[in-house]
């Protein structure tokens, strides 16, 4: 059981996720990508929001 995300990661991920069709169940790839596209300035963030799509990419799978 893992730890219950707030709504900020989840809300902005899905918002990701929508937008931009490039993202893969890489969480390096998906760093890379949120830090490309977003204007976050904290690192600890960029990669739970990293971390919340590919867990969702990998549950398409």
């Amino acid at each position: 059981m893992g730890t219950i995300k707030p709504t900020y990661i989840k809300k902005l991920s899905r918002q990701l996720l929508n937008e931009i069709h490039a993202f893969t169940a890489d969480f390096d790839q998906n760093k890379k990508l949120v830090e490309e596209y977003t204007n976050i300035m904290s690192k600890e963030v960029r990669n739970r929001v990293a971390g919340y799509i590919t867990h969702k990419k990998r549950g398409e799978v």
